[in-house]
């Protein structure tokens, strides 16, 4: 059997999107643990929290960037304010139905994108970034 991501976070504010990454998650078999998030502001809170002096520390992140409230521009924004420990060692990566290439160039130039994927997430996208960032878990 294959080793599992410890927690994958997804930000979006859409519940069926969240509903369908989570299930291609876990049909996929790469964590059993998802947590959802439906804001920035909610991801922070949530990256920010610990439980018996921990934080959550995600494995991996799926973001989306347009959001009402808090975008995920914005959310980036704060999220490399972050220490090191509620950041975690994660993979960040965008996940949107926005296809101009000026949102997947700017993504890039954040330090802790790793990937920009176009909704929905499949099985494709999944093995990519598992080949890429986590080829221990293949």
């Amino acid at each position: 059997m294959k080793k599992k991501l410890k927690l994958v976070l997804l930000i979006d504010d859409s519940e069926s999107d969240n509903f369908y990454h989570a299930r291609k998650i876990r049909k996929a078999g790469i964590s059993d643990n998802i947590h959802m998030c439906y804001s920035g502001e909610a991801a922070l809170d949530y990256l920010r929290s610990e439980l018996e002096g921990v934080h959550p520390q995600p494995t991996l992140i799926f973001l989306d960037i347009n959001m009402p409230g808090m975008n995920g521009w914005e959310f980036l924004e704060e999220y490399e304010k972050l220490t090191v420990a509620q950041q975690g060692e994660v993979v960040l990566t965008m996940l949107s139905n926005s296809i101009d290439v000026r949102d997947k160039d700017k993504a890039a130039k954040y330090k802790t994108v790793r990937g920009y994927y176009s909704k929905p997430l499949n099985e494709e996208y999944l093995n990519s970034i598992l080949e890429m960032h986590f080829p221990e878990y293949l």
